[in-house]
């Protein structure tokens, strides 16, 4: 398998900053969702400490297999700052969220309109709710959702100085490596965020929905950041052998329109009224989550030139 020079090491297959990409691109994706403050906080505390153990993972594949000084250091500063801002969320947990007990009391308020039975909106100084079971006293500062960027911020600049050291077109290398991180992160988070709806029925579909949006935008950038020069058209050309006789790249190929089609097709289940539409979701994301990740990794196994 050969590239021609000037664009060869335009990406890797490199574990490292694969688990990188996955813990920057997931912390975006939560700050996208929690910075609403209408879901509840143990899916904040799910996502930090799934991409908290990501970014260890990162650091640790650093160090055994390609070092990057950078990169490491970047590995274990997202580590640590999901760390921080989970240590943060569970310290303020007594003040709730915000957003969600707004939510809940507008769609009681409206329940009591339709069907004229009066719900009385708890008081801030009340200890009981209406029917005298003892209700959570929300208390202190709410947690900040603009902690969740910090580790997206030092993630970023591992990823920078990953695409940087893997040679070749730097402009390239960059937009595959920062963009993948985005994709990976927003079609993990809304598969988790699909299965969110079993722990919080009442979860506003709003959320999923501007997440199933956000990786519709993201696809177009994906695929054609891997089509850019030297990319995935030279293995349909023959330019790039994948020592596969070209079937790698129709594999690729699959996987890029698969994922875009269950993009669509989960935007069209969302739209349907029933409540197991939200299921649905979930279950089609599950699929493009493998799919995107085919769309992803099959490219990088096919275009490392190390």
């Amino acid at each position: 398998m050969s590239l021609p020079l000037p664009f060869a090491h335009v990406i890797r297959l490199d574990a490292a900053t694969v688990l990188l990409q996955w813990a920057t691109g997931g912390m975006l994706f939560c700050w996208f969702t929690t910075r609403r403050r209408v879901v509840g906080l143990g899916y904040g505390w799910l996502l930090r400490g799934t991409y908290l153990c990501f970014a260890a993972g990162a650091f640790a594949a650093g160090l055994a297999f390609r070092t990057d000084p950078v990169r490491e250091a970047a590995s274990l500063g997202v580590a640590l700052s999901c760390l921080f801002a989970l240590v943060v969320s569970v310290v303020r947990k007594d003040a709730g969220v915000s957003g969600q007990q707004a939510d809940f009391d507008r769609r009681s308020e409206r329940v009591a309109a339709m069907t004229g039975i009066d719900r009385q909106v708890d008081e801030p100084g009340d200890d009981v709710d209406e029917v005298g079971a003892p209700r959570p006293v929300m208390t202190g500062s709410e947690f900040n959702p603009a902690l969740d960027l910090i580790p997206v911020a030092i993630g970023c600049v591992g990823l920078i100085a990953a695409a940087i050291d893997a040679g070749g077109n730097t402009t390239v290398a960059l937009l595959r490596t920062l963009i993948g991180a985005a994709f990976i992160g927003a079609i993990s988070d809304g598969m988790l965020l699909g299965h969110w709806y079993l722990v919080q029925p009442g979860l506003p579909r709003k959320l999923l929905n501007e997440m199933v949006t956000a990786l519709g935008w993201l696809w177009p950038l994906e695929v054609g950041a891997l089509l850019l020069p030297t990319g995935m058209i030279s293995v349909w050309t023959g330019a790039v052998d994948d020592e596969w006789g070209g079937l790698l790249g129709w594999m690729w190929g699959a996987c890029a329109v698969t994922t875009i089609v269950l993009v669509f097709v989960t935007r069209a289940a969302l739209k349907e009224r029933y409540y197991s539409a939200v299921m649905a979701a979930t279950g089609l994301l599950y699929l493009a989550i493998l799919t995107g990740f085919g769309t992803d990794i099959v490219a990088r196994a096919v275009l490392d030139q190390t």
